[in-house]
């Protein structure tokens, strides 16, 4: 059996959007090779949250510079 890949998750904690990525095991160069990405939602990802019982769409990419 393959374990599930991790994945973006979301919830409303009082009056925060809290937002959980899976950081990357080590930073990876990013496609324009100029930062190092340690985590990322691999574009718009559609969350459980519901604001106004509409779905919550977020993108989210963090990263850092290299020789910084």
């Amino acid at each position: 059996m393959t374990a599930s890949p991790k994945k973006l998750t979301a919830s409303i904690e009082g009056e925060y959007l809290v937002i959980r990525v899976p950081m990357n095991p080590k930073p990876v160069r990013s496609a324009s090779g100029k930062t190092l990405v340690v985590a990322s939602s691999h574009g718009n990802k559609e969350t459980e949250v519901q604001v106004q019982g509409k779905p919550v769409f977020v993108g989210v990419n963090a990263y850092i510079y290299p020789g910084k």
